[in-house]
């Protein structure tokens, strides 16, 4: 066991030292593939994808691009644009940058995960780190004053600046260790320890110490499949998320002219102002559709209605009241020509189904319903859809 240890700590550098940014490797193989070439090494600081992380990306000998990395039977094979000769010795290059945003990420989803287990019992059975967000399944709900008890306790986590601690123990240590894991494990395993706050079975790179993860801020939660997936940024993505939503708000808060502190109560005013103007439109729809109705006579074959702007419930009304004072066809249009047509048409004499089938043939319309009353949308000249019906009536 422990001979396959140093194996595995000799071919994977990231194992040894998160940080190593430049290493030195031997070519042992090159092989072209669809879009370019895959190479393996014989060892490697590139962490390849997994576990719901992509992998790094970087250089060979500064020229040759490695745009992924992929463990594929126990061989770590760096995808490349160029092939690199086999034998010789290359200098591999980590795009930095990018590996310690996701050791941000990847501790900070570590403690959190760890809080919900050891707060509320729920397992995280799912992640996944994101170029923008970090998303976390957990198989149990979590209410917003959880979701905010498990952010304050993370962030604590940080200024305590504690020593993220890994462990490789033999399998007789294992045992009796507890610690998360999404899967069983078999073979080497190694042990990420966060002390007071998670002990999880993980490969990946992450950060020395707790303090280098920065704000960790959760942004997001809803139910999925019968739990919760909760999203969440940590370091430089908080304060990049930070500063988008503070520029939303202080956009928003000149548009309500309110200082910013006061941008929802702001909003909440606007929404009572928007209430009663619908319900005065909606006063005033309903006295237009009374106007239209009154002019209807007993004989009439098609009674037709047309404006840019009636609401559907407006619409039915006027067809329903229309169809209490003639057997014709009744119905009524919302829209232009340019933008097309919604509308409702009903009958109790015509079969209001057939009417609309050949009306949606004729001018590219789709919609349904059981007669006497049916609904849909059309495109076309309002005018031409008119002289169809009067057609379809036979006048």
């Amino acid at each position: 066991m422990v001979e396959k240890i140093l194996d595995e700590l000799d071919v994977k550098l990231y194992y040894e030292d998160s940080y190593i940014e430049e290493f030195e490797a031997e070519v042992l193989a090159c092989e072209k593939t669809d879009t370019g070439c895959k190479v393996l090494l014989d060892c490697t600081a590139f962490f390849p994808e997994g576990g719901g992380q992509s992998s790094d990306t970087g250089t060979l000998n500064e020229t040759v691009q490695v745009l992924a990395v992929r463990e594929e039977d126990g061989c770590i094979w760096h995808y490349t644009d160029a092939p690199v000769e086999v034998g010789l010795l290359v200098t591999g290059r980590i795009d930095f940058a990018r590996r310690f945003d996701k050791m941000q990420q990847h501790t900070g989803e570590h403690i959190v995960s760890g809080l919900v287990h050891e707060l509320f019992g729920y397992d995280n059975v799912g992640f996944h780190l994101g170029n923008d967000v970090v998303t976390m399944d957990f198989n149990g709900e979590l209410t917003k004053e959880q979701l905010r008890l498990v952010e304050l306790k993370a962030n604590e986590a940080v200024i305590d600046n504690v020593v993220v601690e890994t462990r490789f123990p033999d399998k007789e240590e294992l045992s009796v260790m507890e610690y998360r894991s999404k899967l069983e494990l078999t073979g080497v395993v190694r042990i990420v320890i966060i002390p007071g706050y998670d002990v999880c079975a993980c490969c990946a790179p992450h950060v020395g110490t707790t303090g280098e993860i920065g704000m960790i801020k959760l942004t997001g939660a809803e139910k999925y499949k019968g739990g919760m997936r909760v999203s969440m940024v940590c370091g430089m993505r908080a304060l990049k998320d930070y500063n988008e939503k503070e520029q939303a708000v202080k956009e928003i808060s000149v548009q309500l002219s309110a200082k910013p502190e006061q941008v929802a109560d702001a909003v909440k005013k606007l929404e009572e102002q928007l209430l009663l103007e619908k319900a005065k439109y909606a006063r005033f729809m309903n006295a237009y559709v009374q106007e239209k109705l009154e002019g209807i006579k007993e004989n009439d074959r098609l009674v037709f209605l047309c404006a840019e702007s009636l609401e559907p419930n407006a619409m039915r009304n006027f067809v329903n009241g229309a169809m209490e004072v003639t057997d014709g066809i009744c119905c009524a249009f919302s829209g232009s020509d340019d933008t097309g047509y919604s509308y409702v048409l009903g009958s109790r004499r015509f079969d209001a189904a057939d009417a609309a089938g050949k009306m949606n043939e004729a001018f590219n319309g789709k919609g349904g319903g059981k007669p006497p009353m049916v609904q849909g949308a059309v495109k076309g000249n309002i005018e031409e859809i008119r002289k169809f019906l009067r057609g379809y009536l036979g006048d």
